[in-house]
């Protein structure tokens, strides 16, 4: 699960580093540009579906131009999406798409809020969706996260007018928050929110179209004549040295498992917004015309206003630290507003801008990743200086996981001299930092969070800080730092990671499907892992009732926090097909561990701890197979191979570059991963290859490619066109077209009962047309819906086979559904059946 990609941001340009939590260091450039956006009193929500869903463009031209508080609120975490970067799916790919949003914010200058919806995959109507999400919990998150940020401004990203045109995600986003947009204001609605916050009603509400939503030019001027407002979104910001699309396309090209990575732009851009409801704006080129945005907005704000106006217009780039003494007077008098929202938010920006210009330095770091409940930390606290501003380092104050100590150094802070203490934390409390929305079981369609206060943010509070008690100038101000942990390695430099809290043992077990095609015991391996020195117990395995484990428990001992130790189990199958969970559980001390901790770990975020359910399923089947050595082009990170491995298949992955007439004839098969023609661009060179090794007697297996607009070309021998026809519902009735074809009863003989329990859909991206030299097998569509036959297609190709299928079986093999396997190994089989005969003949 770990790995690392590198590769050149260009966040770098912003002194920005994405990795994990390393402090902030501010330049003058910077610190002005935050004092600009302290004195902008006016915020925008940006409403969408899933991570990608977002446009940058208009996030930063907010933030950066405009100068507003920004904030992008996705209902999904893309859990139901593909990973272009490694296998991850479901919960951990959610969590790197989470990472990814917030790494792309940090660009664009945005902030970012969830929903509890779990994007459970692609959904065709608004009614669909509404069937997985339970609408009642989704719709108070969206008054929940208006509530709270309080936007003047609301813009979605998709028309809630149009349902069944696109992704019901999308339109279902739209509803929602036009209906959202009158409830956040009425107190009737979901009271239990106003013991924490307060009723709150948004000046308008926008839909953010384009040319995008339009088949033509023609079309997009017809629907939208009169009705936009359009403004530039490609301004150049000095400051910055960029244009706002550069800005954009680097916070767009963060979201690397989906592709996304992206050229820069430069130049003018049109982006429109259609007004829908709420205060009209007599400027139609400013859509906080009409909203007072100054200091003047709120009681008191005035005097601010005259202090903090006065630095932004007098701002001294060589010496930022000459107006410290005037920030420090605005922050006394900010303390004071009776506005708590505006108070809150800006005594967060102007902190922060106080720290920068003081040229202070703050950071604490433990000496390790994590601790366990209840245990010890040793950290390290840096204290530095950076300018002539008279400033005291009076305390700081341990807070988090039950537990608040004060310390006091009193130490006056010396220009460029630094400070360095170290202590020992003990903490008081049980509690895990895993993120909070995947502690609790949830539904095919929702997260379950238990703390109403979590709902809506990005990522687990982090489990300890250190606020550090100044005098600065006379004036006590304190910053909270998380602790961290900073490390180095000669070949990459200085690390910053998570602090964590994590069990004292987890145990995992090395495959999450482990299949039996016979009743032959098999060995089960289980490592298991010592989250602190000196861990004994013994680890046991909990199966279905007919299935059998040799030994019952077996003892460990691990001395060193970190190390990992592997047992051995002999699981023994039932005589008849059977499928349950199989549950590694680890016992200390009388106290039971059944969590496996998985760790994710690329360069472009911080790195994850997840603790799951160490467990995986079990599976008996009855499956032939016939043939093999199959060849393995990779495609977008799918685990395809591994489940083949499951079932006896020797699986050898093919390098696409070495692809020569020579080296594919000695594989029964040829099998291409998910996405291959959209990703590895040497297929293009290869594909003659690929149908000369299909023609002389060679079984080529494509599975499914995205088709854009302009469609995508997989080099089949014969007609082919790919579509974006999908079957969403996974319990859709499957008829088959072919009843004789060997794919349906050679080596495995396929029923209907093959087709239940798969998951999330039936599959994606079919051919709708195809040439007569192809045969489909399958026919099965989405309710209401013309059928779709093309989700598996086979062809006689000279003396081979050559199989596209856009059925999903990088979802339902490491799901392990049997019938997926059964149909696999009958396609890896094909031409087979002579050849089985002759055998069968001859003995």
């Amino acid at each position: 699960m770990k790995k690392y990609t590198y590769f050149t941001i260009a966040a770098l340009l912003f002194s920005v580093l994405i990795l994990a939590q390393k402090p902030q260091k501010l330049s003058s450039n910077q610190i002005y540009e935050k004092i600009q956006k302290l004195n902008f009193l006016g915020s925008a929500l940006y409403i969408a579906a899933h991570p990608d869903d977002e446009n940058t463009r208009l996030i930063s031209y907010l933030s950066n131009h405009e100068k507003a508080r920004t904030a992008y609120l996705s209902l999904t975490r893309g859990d139901g999406g593909q990973n272009l970067i490694g296998p991850e799916i479901r919960e951990l790919l959610g969590l790197i798409r989470t990472q990814e949003l917030l790494a792309a914010r940090k660009i664009d200058g945005g902030e970012q809020f969830f929903t509890r919806a779990n994007d459970f995959g692609y959904s065709k109507h608004p009614k669909e969706t509404l069937e997985f999400w339970e609408k009642d919990k989704v719709l108070s998150d969206v008054v929940w996260a208006i509530r709270r940020f309080k936007p003047d401004v609301i813009i979605n990203r998709f028309d809630h007018r149009t349902p069944g045109t696109t992704h019901g995600h999308h339109t279902t986003s739209a509803l929602l928050s036009v209906e959202a947009f009158d409830l956040a204001n009425d107190a009737t609605k979901y009271k239990s929110q106003l013991k924490h916050t307060e009723t709150w009603q948004p000046k308008r509400l926008f839909f953010n179209t384009g040319r995008f939503f339009y088949n033509t030019e023609a079309e997009f001027k017809k629907a939208t004549e009169g009705k936009l407002t359009g403004f530039d979104v490609g301004v150049y910001y000095p400051l910055k040295g960029l244009s706002n699309n550069e800005v954009a396309a680097l916070a767009s090209s963060q979201h690397l498992c989906q592709g996304f990575g992206r050229l820069t732009t430069r130049g003018a851009q049109l982006e429109y917004v259609e007004f829908l409801k709420g205060d009209k704006p007599k400027d139609v080129s400013d859509i906080f015309s009409g909203i007072n945005t100054t200091w003047n907005r709120i009681k008191g704000g005035g005097e601010i206003g005259a202090i903090l106006y006065d630095v932004e217009k007098n701002f001294d780039f060589a010496n930022p630290s000459k107006h410290v003494p005037e920030l420090l007077k605005a922050y006394d008098k900010i303390q004071l507003l009776d506005d708590n929202h505006w108070r809150e938010i800006k005594l967060k920006q102007i902190k922060e801008i106080i720290e920068a210009t003081a040229g202070l330095y703050l950071e604490v770091s433990a000496t390790s990743a994590s601790t366990t409940p209840n245990g010890n930390v040793d950290i390290k606290i840096e204290v530095l200086n950076r300018s002539d501003i008279t400033t005291f380092f009076d305390s700081y104050s341990i807070v988090g996981n039950g537990i608040r100590l004060v310390k006091t150094p009193e130490k006056q802070l010396e220009n460029n001299v630094r400070v360095n203490l170290t202590d020992k934390i003990q903490l008081k409390n049980k509690a895990y930092s895993d993120p909070y929305w995947l502690q609790n079981k949830g539904t095919l369609g929702m997260y379950a969070v238990k703390d109403p206060l979590q709902i809506g943010k990005p990522e687990s509070d982090r489990p300890l800080q250190i606020e550090f008690h100044l005098n600065i100038w006379e004036h006590d101000i304190t910053f909270t730092k998380n602790v961290v942990y900073r490390y180095s390695k000669s070949d990459i430099g200085e690390i910053y990671e998570p602090f964590e809290v994590l069990p004292e043992v987890t145990t995992k077990l090395n495959n999450k499907v482990i299949l039996f095609s016979d009743d032959t015991p098999q060995k089960v391996q289980v490592s298991v892992r010592a989250g602190k020195n000196n861990v004994n117990g013994f680890v046991s395995l909990q199966v279905p009732n007919n299935w059998e484990i040799s030994p019952k428990q077996i003892p460990f001992s691990i001395t060193q926090k970190g190390d990992n130790l592997t047992v051995d189990f002999m699981v023994t199958p039932p005589a008849n097909q059977s499928e349950g969970l199989l549950t590694s559980v680890a016992t200390v001390d009388g106290k039971t561990y059944s969590k496996e901790l998985v760790e994710i770990n690329y360069s472009h975020i911080p790195k994850q701890s997840v603790l799951l359910n160490s467990e995986a399923k079990i599976v008996r089947l009855n499956i032939q197979k016939n043939g093999s050595f199959i060849g393995y082009i990779a495609g977008a990170g799918d685990v395809v191979p591994e489940s083949l491995r499951q079932i006896g298949y020797n699986v050898i992955t093919i390098d696409p570059n070495e692809i020569n007439e020579e080296n594919l004839h000695k594989f029964d098969a040829v099998v291409l991963g998910v996405r291959a023609y959209n990703i590895v661009d040497a297929l293009k060179f290869k594909q003659k290859f690929l149908l000369d090794y299909v023609e002389k007697g060679g079984n080529m297996i494509v599975q499914y490619n995205t088709s854009g607009r302009g469609g995508i070309d997989v080099g089949a021998p014969y007609k082919l066109n790919i579509s974006r026809d999908r079957v969403t519902d996974e319990t859709a009735p499957v008829r088959m077209l072919a009843k004789d074809h060997s794919l349906l009863n050679f080596p495995n003989k396929m029923e209907a009962s093959d087709f239940e329990g798969w998951v999330q859909e039936r599959g994606l991206y079919f051919p709708n047309t195809w040439g007569k030299e192809f045969t489909p097998i399958l026919s099965m569509n989405d309710k209401g819906e013309p059928a779709r036959n093309g989700s598996l297609l086979v062809a006689k190709h000279g003396k081979g086979h050559y199989i596209y299928t856009g059925l999903s079986f990088f979802r339902e093999l490491p799901a392990g559904v049997s019938g997926a396997y059964k149909l696999f190994a009958n396609m890896l089989s094909i031409g087979k059946e002579n050849i089985q005969k002759q055998t069968e003949i001859k003995e």
